[in-house]
């Protein structure tokens, strides 16, 4: 019997969903996609109870984090990789990638845009 293919769930307004779901297809693995809110979906709370997406279903292992879930995946489906084997060119991709988790993208934050708009409504634009 052939293993069930794993399952992304996501956002559209999540660049980190859109970064699993580039390496998913980059590494040519079948995987079903769900579009989930995690804020008003409760089933989505049973799958992954601490709400965050994306999440990676994977049988009955549950791994959320893009980062995360790009180096499970990369451990899990070794054909064609993303990572490169190299250990000086690894860890210039992995300083990369974390600079971008930790300290650029979480300034494109739904939080952080709407309170920027809501400042740039109220305020003007001078």
């Amino acid at each position: 019997m052939a293993a069930a293919k794993p399952i992304l769930y996501g956002a559209w307004i999540s660049s980190c969903s859109h970064r699993v779901r580039i390496a998913l297809n980059l590494k040519g693995v079948d995987y079903e996609y769900k579009a989930v809110n995690p804020r008003t979906d409760p089933d989505y709370e049973k799958i992954n109870p601490i709400k965050y997406i994306p999440a990676l279903v994977d049988g009955d292992f549950v791994l959320s984090d893009s980062l995360a879930i790009m180096l499970y995946l990369e451990d899990k489906y070794p054909q064609h990789p993303l990572v490169p084997k190299d250990i000086k060119t690894k860890g210039l991709d992995l300083q990369i990638a974390n600079i971008v988790c930790s300290s650029i993208q979480p300034l494109q934050g739904y939080g952080v845009i709407r309170v920027c708009a809501i400042f740039v409504y109220f305020a003007g634009f001078t």
